[in-house]
């Protein structure tokens, strides 16, 4: 929960908001994913410890106790802190995978928020845990037939578990602190305007000047030798059929004194 969102967006407890990919090779090699892991190691080391050679049995008792001054108490407390705190590991291993997938900055603060209150009650924990071991360590008398390696081994597993955890605690509570940030977009640049497109001007030369119209076609001769009636076909228009009829042309009349 560590890594910063993409540029060019909001990110909030410590990946972007948009919501993105999983790479695993990147969140293999985010600290708080090492420290993560270390701390699940760390508590198998506890359990595994103890269930195995935590409990041995005299030679003249034919039940076993612990080995840590025969408290069993102590022996199951450490159990109980180890077992938890594996499956703990486990799951918040699984949450700060699928963080980066969140879009909801609400559904993060809870995420952040369970794991920072996790972190603060498992440091007390494991350190009630180191503290209650070595005391009892201290008062046991008796190491005949003791496996000590184990016995010292969960007790220094149980001190490495409080660095791994308040370091757990510190990293989720400064993402806590910024819990939403907000990162201008750059402006997308405007396209020029279009250019209009214009259409090339033929032009026609020609060398030789226009032709005159042709002529007006002339009436044929009169064979009398008399003026030619008055026609309409020069007339713009047509006439009216009304007129029509009144209209007449009369041909001279010849001289018969010749």
């Amino acid at each position: 929960m560590e890594e910063t969102g993409g540029v060019g967006g909001a990110s909030a407890y410590g990946a972007s908001l948009a919501g993105g990919s999983f790479d695993f090779q990147k969140f293999a090699k985010q600290p708080y994913t090492i420290v993560r892991f270390l701390s699940w190691i760390f508590s198998i080391v506890v359990f595994s410890c103890i269930t195995a050679e935590g409990f041995v049995n005299k030679p003249h008792k034919p039940e076993a106790h612990c080995v840590f001054n025969q408290n069993d108490s102590a022996c199951h407390y450490a159990v109980g802190i180890g077992v938890i705190a594996f499956l703990a590991c486990f799951f918040f291993l699984l949450l700060d995978a699928y963080m980066p997938l969140m879009s909801n900055a609400k559904e993060r603060k809870y995420a952040v928020m369970a794991d920072l209150g996790f972190s603060g009650v498992w440091t007390f924990l494991w350190f009630v845990c180191f503290c209650l071991l070595a005391s009892q360590w201290s008062h046991t008398l008796d190491v005949g037939g003791i496996p000590q390696d184990a016995a010292r081994a969960t007790i220094a597993f149980s001190f490495f578990s409080i660095a791994t955890w308040v370091r757990r605690t510190v990293t989720t509570a400064a993402l806590l602190s910024t819990p939403l940030t907000l990162r201008p977009t750059p402006p997308r640049p405007t396209p020029p305007p279009p250019t209009p497109r214009t259409l090339p001007v033929r032009q026609t030369t020609s060398n030789n000047p226009p032709s005159p119209p042709p002529p007006a076609p002339s009436p044929p001769p009169n064979p009398r030798g008399t003026t030619n009636p008055p026609t309409t076909e020069g007339l713009r228009g047509e006439v009216s059929p009304r007129f029509r009829s009144r209209i007449s042309f009369t041909s001279p009349i010849p001289n018969l004194n010749h």
